[in-house]
């Protein structure tokens, strides 16, 4: 795989915890707002620009996206960022809760993208796809990187240690206790040669900022430096995937009745399956664990997901949720929220129903990208977030 070196612009390691902040695709307008309130270095500033206009402004009009760009404008035109004078690589690790991962912040290429080596496993929609192209054709950069997966390669986990076993350029904890640790490796050559022999990336989180970085080339073909995207790369044994958990807002008796009857409950009062194949359904005040039916023999590597055989054995046959991506009556819930977000939902009458999922594996992930298949949508949440705002790839 080819990897692309860059000068990235970067904060002060006096500012790094007042600018970094997380993704923008984690939280909504009202929330970035309230992160940002009361400091003006944050990088919602750029990533949420809204959140510096009228409340009532239309997300996706032109006045978001210029101002977005004036404020990336003006933060790098500051005494707060510094941009390094040779293309670097850039070793990034993070911890949470005793977890912790290690992987290589660089650009990758989009013509690997658009050629399938750079292996998908969701559908994108059109207006997020449109969002993101627009803000990164109006500010000339990417401000955010994807996450990508690949399988563990021990010259590269060597080329980490090295790297690591020097001063980190930034060691901090974020406000929700994640702690971020990024270190420089100037001597790119090695790591170019180590990459070359890996032969296919996973993206694992920015499926939009992929396809956004592919629309924003094909249209700006003769920059060279918007033929590269910024990604953080982890190895497939360090990553930590979470549920992505559902909510069903409107059901009826029979619905109701008809899940449990047509599902085997194998336990009662748990919140959290253990097992896959089965999963926690919370309603009518109790928790109660249902076992899917089996894929099936020949069942490919997509009917054998546990979100998949959710969706076909009872969203869209009980409930009638054709396109749980436009179904109104179907929201997804994160599994960093945890169990008890489900139970208020449903307690406090916001939602009818609520499924804990077992979590998807990241081999079932490599499994589908590999068959060239799609999951359906939500099917994996994965913990630690990238903090947005430490390297910053202009082109």
């Amino acid at each position: 795989m080819k990897i692309h070196p860059f000068r990235a612009h970067r904060p002060q390691p006096n500012v790094v915890q007042s600018i970094a902040c997380v993704p923008y695709d984690v939280i909504d307008t009202p929330e970035a707002r309230a992160l940002a309130n009361g400091n003006e270095h944050s990088f919602l500033h750029v990533i949420r620009p809204e959140i510096d206009l009228p409340a009532e402004t239309e997300i996706y009009s032109d006045e978001v996206y210029e101002k977005g760009r004036n404020n990336l404008l003006e933060l790098l035109g500051s005494d707060k960022m510094v941009r390094d004078e040779k293309p670097a690589i850039y070793i990034y690790r993070l911890i949470m809760d005793g977890h912790s991962q290690t992987g290589i912040f660089t650009c990758v290429s989009v013509e690997e993208y658009d050629n399938d080596l750079i292996l998908k496993h969701e559908f994108t929609r059109p207006d997020k796809e449109d969002d993101r192209t627009k803000h990164i054709l109006t500010q000339k950069a990417h401000a955010e990187p994807v996450m990508l997966a690949f399988n563990h390669d021990s010259t590269i986990e060597s080329l980490i240690k090295n790297v690591t076993s020097s001063p980190a350029l930034y060691d901090f904890v974020a406000s929700d206790g994640i702690q971020h640790i990024l270190w420089k490796a100037d001597a790119v050559d090695q790591w170019v040669s180590a990459f070359a022999n890996v032969n296919r990336f996973y993206v694992a989180d920015g499926h939009h900022r992929c396809k956004a970085a592919s629309r924003v080339s094909s249209e700006l073909k003769d920059n060279n430096e918007a033929k590269f995207f910024p990604a953080a790369l982890f190895s497939s044994d360090q990553m930590h995937i979470m549920a992505y958990n559902r909510v069903i807002y409107k059901v009826n008796a029979a619905q109701l009745e008809q899940v449990f009857k047509d599902f085997e409950v194998v336990e009662k009062d748990k919140a959290v399956p253990t097992n896959h194949g089965e999963v926690c359904v919370y309603a009518q005040g109790s928790w109660r664990t249902i076992r899917l039916k089996p894929a099936g023999d020949g069942a490919n590597a997509v009917e054998r997901l546990d979100a998949y055989r959710l969706q076909q054995q009872i969203l869209e046959p009980i409930f009638g949720i054709k396109d749980p991506r436009a179904d109104k009556n179907i929201a997804f819930v994160g599994g960093i929220r945890g169990a008890k977000a489900l139970q208020s939902k449903v307690d406090a009458g916001e939602a009818a129903i609520a499924f804990s999922m077992f979590a998807t594996s990241l081999q079932e992930l490599m499994d589908v990208s590999d068959a060239g298949l799609l999951m359906p949508p939500k099917s994996t949440w994965f913990e630690p977030k990238l903090r947005s705002g430490l390297l910053i790839h202009t082109f």
